[in-house]
């Protein structure tokens, strides 16, 4: 039994819960030990520009800002099943890193 981690990174949280629910049914099925989904803290990417380019007139900001959001889970499984985890469909707005111990 091999023990699998697997990282998921988007901005999207439908799209990270998509692909977390494809992989629980997975394991399910299975019947293979599973712990996660475990949300990492969100980071937030900010940006703050100023609104006039040359400094005329009164001081008005424009602000953005970016969420990142990861999720981590465990899988405790045979090749076969990390055969099939790593077939699941997964957008291109999601990255995902998978290390095995």
């Amino acid at each position: 039994m091999t023990r699998a981690r697997i990282k998921l990174i988007g901005k999207d949280p439908k799209e990270l819960d998509d692909v977390c629910n494809q992989i629980k049914d997975i394991t399910k099925t299975a019947g293979v030990e599973m712990r996660g989904p475990i949300p990492l803290p969100t980071k937030r990417l900010r940006v703050t520009t100023r609104r006039t380019p040359c400094g005329d007139g009164s001081d008005t900001y424009e602000h953005w800002e970016m969420r990142i959001r990861k999720r981590v889970i465990d899988v405790v499984g045979d090749e076969r099943i990390l055969r099939q985890i790593m077939r699941v469909r997964v957008p291109d707005t999601v990255h995902i890193e998978i290390s095995l111990e």
